[in-house]
């Protein structure tokens, strides 16, 4: 599997013959021009993870890729006039052989019920789990995981244990696309250490990088 880190939250993942792009946020803008994408999978409708001029662009380029979402991002794109199909809650899918488990999660908690959208997080080919905005433990064994690192939800602390519990064989830092570049400090380095220690890779992708997992 192949992980391209276009910004924030959109990965462009390559595994067997499929590649999936995650979540066209308004934090990136790489995601527009990209070619070759067979599905895109957004977690729920915050702007940093859906943008819709972003996905009309995803889409414009590459006519016949399937969105796949849950459905109160769904309702969102009715109004966009974007097809798409709905897999959430604990259901999966198979795409060219690839299979897409759904695991719904509590969206981070910014104040309350502010904020709080359905968020779905995506397994993907039994190998990576993107939780969206979300500490849900899939509860079965991760390879790779996409951790959430930043944010108006997110405490470091919260992020090293829910990965300490998940206990993936390596991890990568996703959601600090709100960061001053160079100034990402403690976000980056406190998973090192802490995750290190407890036997957890940690690898950190940069914006338009390229890494094998």
């Amino acid at each position: 599997m192949n992980i391209t880190k276009i910004g924030h939250c959109c990965l462009l993942i390559k595994t067997k013959n499929l590649t999936i792009l995650t979540d066209p946020g308004a934090y990136s803008t790489g995601q527009n021009t990209l070619t070759g994408i067979d599905v895109i999978l957004i977690t729920h409708e915050h702007p940093d993870h859906l943008h819709a001029e972003s996905l009309q662009e995803v889409l414009k380029h590459n006519p016949e890729a399937v969105v796949i979402t849950n459905s109160s991002v769904g309702k969102v794109l009715d109004g966009l006039n974007i097809q798409y199909s709905v897999t959430e809650g604990r259901a999966n899918t198979t795409v060219k052989d690839v299979l897409i488990e759904a695991f719904d999660g509590k969206h981070g908690e910014l104040f309350g019920d502010f904020g709080i959208v359905q968020n779905t997080g995506y397994f993907i080919d039994n190998k990576l789990f993107y939780p969206g905005d979300s500490f849900t433990n899939p509860e079965k064994a991760v390879d790779v995981l996409a951790l959430p690192v930043a944010g108006p939800w997110v405490k470091i602390g919260d992020a090293i244990q829910y990965a300490l519990e998940v206990k993936p064989r390596v991890a990568f830092p996703v959601h600090e696309g709100g960061l001053v570049e160079g100034r990402v400090g403690g976000a980056h380095m406190a998973p090192k250490v802490v995750l290190g220690e407890a036997g957890v890779e940690w690898v950190v992708i940069g914006q338009s990088e390229c890494k094998e997992f």
